[in-house]
């Protein structure tokens, strides 16, 4: 079977919010459920000009709807997709489901809609991603994973998996850290952290984001009586490394042996605290995200110019306990897969759940600062888990028509264990 060409032909996402457990009224979405975050986009995503209405798709031309989340748990259960799309009016013949891969859910819906048009199954597909995480998030209504594999006296038990740190993504970037010294240190985490505040916020003054935003009516924080249009992320802030530096450390250390221990540990960082902070991390937030997709024959034929081709995608497992690890062998996956080396790579957007995360990726492929999340990064921008891994590629591929570069490759882990990549072309560089 020959493969056929697949474009991403168009690409939004609501603002994210920074999310607020204890406090819902903080949370300008804190009123919204997820879904209803997600139906909005989707109904401004169709019914604008700007987007597909300007392009002239219907809902009903949808071949299939992949619908991602990393907690389907709660209010959050989408029903194979299906209540979201239902609130956006979709009639019932277009089908759905829902992929649950943590923070790489939205891209494995983008992978999975991208391999159905490349094997000529349909020849146009939606991909949809959103979480809450004020209204959904951890233990909260009925997030409860069945852990026999941590009783000893259970026939599952896995004494090679490190479960307690698997369960803390802190914790995971903070073993992290600590393998990879003394290639990184605290104040570089804290340096990539405060450049990706302020890229953020001067792409956010000079209107950047706003061709890939749908403005949400939220209210105001702290009042959610007082109604307000929601219309840029609300998560950056101006950063100094200095001010980051301050910042309360929420990791604790692992004292590990090959870097001499807890007196190593304690000499070269100064403290017995760990390095893993808001500042040098992703916020929670709350938000959705869309993308379509469509062969190149059937774009052409509809007079559809596409933001990019997809290339070639990739996925890896890693040990869980540093699930930081994951964008490395996913990235080699598609690189291979697309016969590119890292260096064709012309702009990179890595996940920055955590600073060291795309730190790490960068140095393994020697990959300089000035190709990588140049618009800002996900400490600022905001990282609603499930939801990423469709804004990832759709900002890097305005990111190549804007700069007129060719390749660009968006990159994410995740947690417990895993690792995703998707590899895109600006076919007019």
């Amino acid at each position: 079977m020959e493969l056929k060409e697949t474009w991403l032909v168009d690409y939004a996402r609501t603002p994210f919010s920074r999310s607020r457990g204890k406090q819902p009224e903080r949370d300008v979405f804190g009123e919204l459920p997820g879904v209803q975050l997600c139906a909005q986009l989707i109904n401004a995503f169709f019914d604008e000009d700007r987007f597909l209405a300007g392009k002239g798709l219907k809902r009903e031309d949808m071949g299939e709807v992949a619908c991602g989340s990393a907690m389907g748990v709660g209010e959050n259960l989408s029903l194979s997709g299906k209540i979201p799309m239902w609130m956006a009016g979709f009639p019932v013949t277009v089908p759905s489901f829902y992929v649950e891969r943590q923070c790489c859910s939205a891209g494995s819906g983008l992978h999975n809609i991208a391999m159905e048009i490349m094997t000529g199954h349909i020849d146009i597909g939606l991909a949809i991603g959103y979480e809450h995480m004020t209204r959904v998030f951890g233990a909260v209504q009925g997030f409860t994973p069945d852990l026999s594999i941590m009783n000893k006296r259970s026939p599952y038990y896995r004494e090679d998996i490190d479960v307690n740190t698997s369960m803390s993504m802190l914790q995971t970037a903070q073993k992290l850290y600590e393998q990879e010294v003394p290639t990184f240190t605290k104040e570089d985490m804290d340096k990539y952290g405060a450049r990706s505040h302020n890229l953020t916020i001067e792409n956010q003054e000079n209107g950047w984001f706003k061709d890939e935003l749908v403005p949400i009516m939220g209210h105001a924080d702290g009042n959610v009586e007082e109604p307000m249009l929601i219309d840029r992320d609300m998560t950056a802030r101006k950063s100094t490394v200095e001010g980051l530096g301050k910042l309360r450390r929420l990791s604790k250390p692992f004292y590990l042996k090959k870097n001499g221990g807890k007196e190593g540990y304690i000499e070269r960082e100064g403290t017995k605290e760990g390095v893993i902070t808001a500042g040098n991390s992703s916020p929670l937030n709350a938000g959705a995200t869309i993308a379509c997709l469509m062969s190149a024959e059937e774009a052409k034929k509809r007079g559809i110019e596409p933001l990019a081709r997809i290339v070639s995608l990739g996925w890896a497992g890693v040990d869980p306990s540093v699930m930081g690890r994951g964008p490395v062998p996913a990235s080699e996956m598609a690189l291979k897969v697309a016969g590119l080396k890292a260096d064709d790579i012309d702009f990179w957007e890595i996940n920055e759940a955590f600073c060291i995360v795309a730190l790490n990726c960068m140095d393994k492929f020697n990959i300089p600062w000035e190709k990588t999340n140049v618009m800002g990064g996900s400490s600022a921008i905001g990282h609603p888990l499930g939801a990423t891994m469709i804004r990832l590629p759709g900002t890097v591929a305005r990111i190549l028509k804007t700069k007129k570069a060719k390749y660009g490759l968006a990159t994410a882990c995740a947690g417990f264990g895993q690792g995703i990549s998707t590899l895109i072309e600006n076919i007019d560089a």
